[in-house]
């Protein structure tokens, strides 16, 4: 994990110089168990490792940091999880509408978001990638894990040209992904 983000580090400063000025300062090993205490929860180590890369962006940078979607500082993701935990049986009556086990990395500012799912929801796959759409029943899994999923966003830097970047920034073309989900 650490080779990919300091691959990411590298690719994100030399290619999106301004972008990279927002991310926020790492946390560190303290910041971290102060957080889970806080929230009581026990994050998984390729989370940490994200986490003391970088704590998301500042909120005034609305551009995209994978997938149309902005890095969420993990206070922040951690009381969205706590909030949408909260609803289940609730406004969330569909199982796995909402799942006590996702910790959302990235949103897209209208309440959806990209999930690290610490329970392998549909799969038995703990760590992987999922994604929630509040209006949609769809939960795509988009990664087996956080490494495979930051490597692609690497090869995405690595094989466009600057000027063909967008505000996508489309992970995509992991093998056997995405696998496809509805809830009902």
């Amino acid at each position: 994990m650490e080779s990919i983000l300091q691959k990411l580090d590298q690719n994100l400063s030399s290619l999106r110089p301004e972008f990279y000025k927002t991310l926020q300062e790492p946390l560190n090993n303290a910041d971290i168990e102060a957080l889970e205490k806080k929230y009581n929860v026990i994050l998984p180590e390729d989370l940490k490792a994200l986490y003391k890369w970088k704590n998301g962006q500042e909120a005034n940078n609305f551009e995209s940091f994978v997938n149309n979607s902005m890095f969420i500082p993990l206070d922040e993701a951690l009381d969205i999880a706590s909030e949408n935990t909260s609803m289940i049986g609730f406004d969330f009556e569909i199982e796995n509408w909402w799942n006590a086990k996702w910790i959302p990395l990235f949103h897209n500012g209208g309440g959806d978001y990209i999930c690290y799912d610490g329970e392998g929801t549909f799969t038995g796959n703990s760590g992987q990638i999922i994604e929630f759409w509040h209006a949609d029943n769809d939960r795509d899994v988009i990664a087996p894990n956080l490494e495979s999923f930051l490597s692609q966003l690497n090869s995405y830097f690595e094989s466009n040209q600057v000027e063909d970047f967008d505000e996508y920034f489309e992970v995509e073309k992991i093998q056997g992904y995405p696998k496809r989900f509805i809830v009902d």
